[in-house]
């Protein structure tokens, strides 16, 4: 099944060979309307491929360049809260082994834990904390893809990080390092949570990514991770949550995301 979604995928790919993955999250699909030349493949056309079902994602791959990289694009991607099997995430992270992606790049809408992470903000992800109460590479291992225990000491390549950070710094960005706590969902999370989480250490929380991240090591490809900060925790004001806030903060972001996103892969292209 694995090989041929892949396969399916690459036929439709045309003259594009994407060694670069970039998944996007709530309200941040107008990165992929940069991509020169695309290829745009809806989710509904291949064969065993997983559904995406919730507001601001889009649900479609787009092949293409940005700054000259090739590139494939989730433009929407999958939460165990939809009921997608954790393993329907670690089977298209394969896929994207299989089409000689090298070097994940994924991005998500998260509510901030400290209080110096502003909404609309940008936080870089240099490690994970993994609530979700599930794993995606539970069940037997094909070895042929990835280790049965992969390492997670560098899970958000740290070579990647400070080359984002330098990119930042040259835009006049002013980009925080952090750490991502992710829960199920699909509730926004309690007062008594948010006091927990802060109390981990996390600096972010959110409802994807660590599965894409845990299948990428896993895959040997190499993650950089973006969290576009959209609103406090509960209890830390005095706001009630809603997924409209999370859109609208996502959307005010996303030119510095795009902006940010674009100029690193150009200078990717230039070492």
């Amino acid at each position: 099944m694995i090989k041929n979604i892949a396969e399916e995928i690459r036929s439709r790919l045309g003259k594009h060979t994407p060694e670069i993955a970039i998944i996007l999250g709530s309200g941040l699909g107008h990165l992929a309307d940069e991509i020169k030349d695309p290829v745009i493949i809806p989710y509904a056309e291949i064969k065993g491929f997983p559904q995406s079902s919730v507001s601001g994602h889009m649900g479609r791959l787009i092949a293409g360049k940005l700054e000259d990289q090739e590139v494939l694009c989730m433009q929407g991607r999958f939460h165990i809260y939809e009921g997608i099997s954790p393993s329907e995430i670690n089977k298209v992270i394969t896929v994207f082994k299989l089409l000689g992606i090298k070097t994940l790049i994924v991005t998500n809408a998260a509510g901030s834990l400290n209080y110096e992470l502003t909404p609309g903000s940008i936080m870089l992800i240099k490690d994970h904390i993994n609530l979700s109460g599930t794993n995606p590479l539970i069940g037997p291992d094909d070895e042929t893809y990835g280790p049965r225990f992969p390492d997670m000491s560098n899970a958000y390549d740290l070579t990647l990080r400070q080359k984002l950070l330098e990119t930042a710094k040259r835009l006049g960005q002013n980009i925080s390092q952090g750490v991502y706590l992710m829960v199920s969902g699909p509730t926004f999370e309690t007062p008594a949570e948010i006091k927990a989480f802060r109390t981990l250490g996390a600096d972010a929380v959110g409802m994807s990514t660590v599965p894409e991240v845990i299948c990428a090591v896993h895959a040997g490809i190499k993650v950089l991770g973006l969290s576009v900060i959209t609103n406090y925790g509960t209890g830390m004001t005095d706001k009630a949550q809603s997924h409209q806030e999370t859109l609208a903060q996502g959307e005010l972001a996303a030119a510095n995301l795009t902006r940010l996103v674009k100029t690193f892969l150009g200078e990717l292209n230039h070492e």
